[in-house]
């Protein structure tokens, strides 16, 4: 073969390589194009990977796990204060990207929460560096905050946000239905909460973890929102008790004292339910579901559908 026919060939093959990559880049860009990001939440006060939940992120290549490491909650003195903060007996498995997350109850922030965002942030890159947590890109608020609470929540997202800056690290908020129609949280990205649609207090409420007819009117505001958005679908279920028509509790075990008389309702999402709701918001907004995140990652929740069921919530 010839020197200038090799070198020819040689521009053919390297042209093609071009625009396969230039293909992938755009490929990636697209989000009927782009592979699903596969999420989950982790809710407890001990973070423990026994097989059962450590095969599920590897099965299912579970990419990110938003951890929470503790509450915000109103202290003696109405002042906020950092409670049931999470116990790391366990590491994360490598290669899982771990997004701090904390929840801030909303009635925190009905007075001035001083030097709080500067306190949580310490807090949480402490956290990180005590038990190894490398990597941290996201640091996550959850508040159900409201209209009276909107303006101090704002700012004090811009407060945390500054605080997290130096580090290179952005912040996402989660955001309720009803919070569609409110102003956009100063974050970088946020997390639609697609469950909760209902009351669980009312025994004649059949839907109250995952009730389409009540979140689709919500929906309207979605193509505006501006803000990036990613959707979390609930895999828990309740166990709740009632005295005739009275809600009593929600049953963790034998925690509760029960009457002869007394009713325990269970209410979950089926798995046409979970799928109804990812089609809904894709038919809304095509870039809603380009991150799935369940919600959340416990024994119980990650056996309660098969492994084929779960590929499909992620791919379908």
């Amino acid at each position: 073969m010839s020197k200038s026919t090799l070198l020819h060939i040689t521009r053919i093959h390297l042209t093609a390589v071009g625009v396969a990559l230039v293909f992938l880049c755009g490929c990636q860009r697209s989000p009927g194009c782009q592979a699903t990001l596969r999420s989950a939440y982790y809710w407890s006060t001990t973070l423990t990977m026994d097989s059962l939940k450590t095969n599920f992120l590897l099965t299912h290549h579970i990419q990110r796990l938003y951890v929470r490491y503790f509450d915000v909650v109103q202290g003696k003195d109405e002042q906020p204060v950092p409670n049931a903060t999470i116990r790391f007996v366990d590491a994360v498995p490598t290669g899982v990207e771990v997004v701090p997350t904390v929840f801030i109850l909303n009635d925190c922030m009905r007075q001035d929460v001083g030097d709080m965002p500067q306190k949580l942030v310490r807090r949480i890159l402490q956290m990180n560096e005590t038990h190894d947590i490398g990597c941290v890109k996201e640091i996550q608020i959850d508040c159900d905050w409201t209209a009276s609470t909107e303006q101090r929540f704002f700012q004090f997202l811009r407060d945390v946000r500054a605080e997290l800056q130096p580090h290179g690290i952005t912040l996402s908020v989660t955001v309720r239905l009803h919070q569609l129609s409110q102003a956009v949280p100063p974050a970088d990205r946020g997390i639609l909460m697609m469950y909760n649609t209902g009351d669980f207090t009312r025994i004649d409420d059949q839907h109250p973890i995952l009730d389409l007819k009540v979140a689709e009117p919500y929906l309207q505001h979605l193509p505006h929102y501006n803000l990036p958005l990613s959707t979390a679908y609930p895999l828990f279920r309740w166990q709740l008790l009632f005295r005739g028509n009275q809600f009593i509790g929600i049953l963790h075990g034998d925690d509760l004292p029960m009457l002869p008389t007394d009713s325990i309702v269970v209410r979950q999402p089926t798995l046409d339910e979970i799928l109804q709701a990812r089609h809904l918001l894709d038919d809304v907004r095509n870039d809603i579901n380009d991150e799935v995140i369940l919600f959340e990652l416990n024994d119980e929740n990650i056996t309660r559908f098969n492994p084929h069921d779960y590929e499909t919530i992620f791919d379908n």
